[in-house]
């Protein structure tokens, strides 16, 4: 690869936007929950929990619904799962998480965009995305040519 100026100026481009994504309030929101979730005894305990109960669960699915403890296994998984997402510290880093997606989403976006408006941008998952496509727009029946 040979270097140029433009290169160059592209290189200190990246590092500046780098650098502006690190001091949004997304990332330093981001930063902190994840820290304070990591030091969480109950967030460990029932992380160390969820884990465990996925192991059976994964192990039962085999199976399916042929398997004697399948219904039981389902149920206590689905009551883990929801002690881990209710967790205070979980749930305010799964918060600053999406809230840090959507600003990357939207920063992809806009350099995708400016090179050309035909890029498909992968924003994450469709379900939080407020448009429902890369677009941006609402997708009526695949009229903004995603493949729904």
């Amino acid at each position: 690869m040979i270097i140029t100026e433009q290169t160059i100026a592209l290189l200190d481009q990246t590092e500046s936007l780098a650098d502006l994504i690190e001091a949004s309030e997304s990332f330093q929101t981001y930063i902190a929950t994840k820290q304070a979730r990591a030091q969480s005894e109950e967030a460990r305990i029932v992380e160390r929990e969820f884990l465990r109960m996925k192991e059976d669960y994964e192990y039962v699915q085999r199976f399916g619904k042929h398997h004697p403890d399948h219904d039981r296994i389902k149920k206590e998984m689905h009551l883990v799962k929801r002690r881990l997402d209710v967790q205070p510290e979980v749930a305010a880093f799964k918060k600053a998480e999406r809230s840090l997606d959507k600003l990357l989403g939207e920063v992809s976006e806009l350099l995708a965009f400016s090179v050309s408006p035909k890029i498909k941008v992968p924003t994450g998952n469709p379900f939080f995305d407020e448009g429902g496509c890369s677009g941006g727009g609402s997708c009526g029946g695949g009229s903004c040519g995603c493949a729904i």
